[in-house]
């Protein structure tokens, strides 16, 4: 390995939202003087194929407006006014309503937005290089993990020995840094390089994406239809269009991502239906399969794991994105208070308090969602007889309702300040 300057830092492996918004949320809280290097060989690479779309919960957004990123996509942001459930079978006539969402946590303030991706990853990278971050495009390709000189373990404050981790870079050059952040995702290299594993499965379902245009105004209502085979959601997009995730016991996912165009667009209409008129046209169409896993542990010695490099969990609950921007609220904060109080933003203990925080928080989110999938994604006639009751029940309890919808705004539990709109 090349031997590295001297030390920065930070270092954010993952140019994704994750990565990102910590190197900016690092920047706006500590000013020029810590030192922030993002490494990611796809930034500054043209996004414009990429439909793909993501819900940010209200509690994103804050997070987002208070890096001074959300202006900049506003405009492009679709609100989710108002959502409904149902619960049916494939070829069934009418899909009956269990559950129905008002989209406000506050007055004037919509539970979610929804986005294309690449907006906001574009406007993400410029904030970045705007408030002085280091941006590279090369991937992180090995690390040695820091050890003392006289091989004895390390004090948490890293004190008689040099508290930092050499990483070298696809391009040859190294770095030191005080921390390494794993925000590489779900494959992350530097989580199994640092030997952390993880615990989960993968799900007999895959993920069919795409984006629709339709005839009809969807006035910001957002679906989420609960079939046989998985959920099939219609997230509202700006104008006449929707993003569909659509979910499907893999082989029939593949089956129907084989499909020609007209073929794919007959199939696609039996679960749309026709309350928003025909379906006008249709975008790429990805895969993806799916699965559940959580890291063992959210830290290794002087590396911390963010977003889905540390969690993958089912999308029926549209989290994913938003616990991966709930790690970096925290993150950041737990690593400024730490610098402010004159300590190490890579010790051991600084990097347990994120955990803490975090890991518990996880994993009872990820198996609610995966208890979700199981008891909606099948064909017992009683479970659906059971669930559809209880989904009733919901609707007609209006404080229960406005807790479902604080937490799935992100505004429930031990809310780090970047999420309720603070500057740290």
């Amino acid at each position: 390995m090349t031997r590295p300057n001297a030390p920065i830092d930070v270092l954010i492996a993952g140019g994704g939202f994750a990565g990102l918004a910590l190197a900016i949320a690092l920047r706006h809280g500590l000013g020029p003087s810590f030192s922030v290097t993002l490494a990611d060989p796809m930034l500054g690479k043209s996004h414009a194929d990429d439909e793909r779309a993501s819900a940010i919960v209200a509690a994103a957004r804050r997070l987002f407006e208070t890096l001074g990123v959300w202006p900049d996509v506003a405009g492009e942001a679709q609100p989710i006014l108002d959502m409904v459930v149902t619960d049916s079978r494939l070829d069934d006539a009418v899909r009956p309503v269990f559950l129905t969402f008002a989209g406000e946590v506050e007055p004037g303030e919509p539970f979610a937005h929804m986005i294309e991706n690449r907006r906001l990853v574009a406007a993400l990278a410029a904030k970045a290089k705007e408030v002085g971050v280091d941006l590279r495009t090369t991937a992180v390709a090995a690390f040695t993990p820091p050890r003392p000189p006289d091989g004895g373990r390390p004090s948490p404050s890293g004190e008689g020995w040099a508290p930092s981790i050499d990483s070298e870079l696809g391009d040859g050059s190294a770095i030191s840094a005080r921390l390494l952040v794993a925000a590489d995702g779900a494959r992350s290299f530097i989580r199994n390089a640092a030997g952390i594993a993880t615990h989960g499965w993968n799900y007999p379902q895959s993920a069919i994406v795409t984006n629709v245009g339709h005839e009809r105004d969807h006035h910001g209502r957002a679906e989420e239809h609960f079939l046989p085979a998985g959920p099939f959601a219609i997230l509202p997009l700006k104008g006449r269009r929707s993003s569909i995730v659509w979910t499907e016991a893999t082989r029939e996912a593949e089956r129907i991502m084989a499909l020609p165009a007209d073929a794919f667009h007959a199939e696609l209409e039996r679960r749309f239906k026709l309350h928003l008129g025909e379906i006008t046209s249709v975008g790429a169409r990805r895969a993806h399969p799916l699965g559940f896993f959580v890291a063992r542990s959210f830290i290794a010695e002087r590396i911390a794991l963010a977003g889905d490099a540390a969690h993958v969990i089912h999308p029926l609950a549209g989290q994913g994105l938003n616990m991966g921007l709930k790690d970096v609220a925290a993150l950041a904060e737990v690593i400024v208070d730490a610098v402010r109080l004159g300590l190490d933003p890579g010790a051991a203990d600084v990097l347990e308090r994120y955990q803490r925080w975090r890991r518990f928080d996880t994993m009872t989110m990820a198996m609610a969602t995966d208890g979700l999938n199981r008891l909606f994604s099948n064909r017992s006639a009683v479970l659906r007889l059971a669930r559809d009751v209880g989904l009733g029940l919901v609707d007609r309890a209006p404080a229960l309702k406005r807790l479902f919808i604080r937490e799935a705004a992100g505004l429930a539990g031990e809310v780090p300040k970047l999420l309720r709109g603070e500057a740290l």
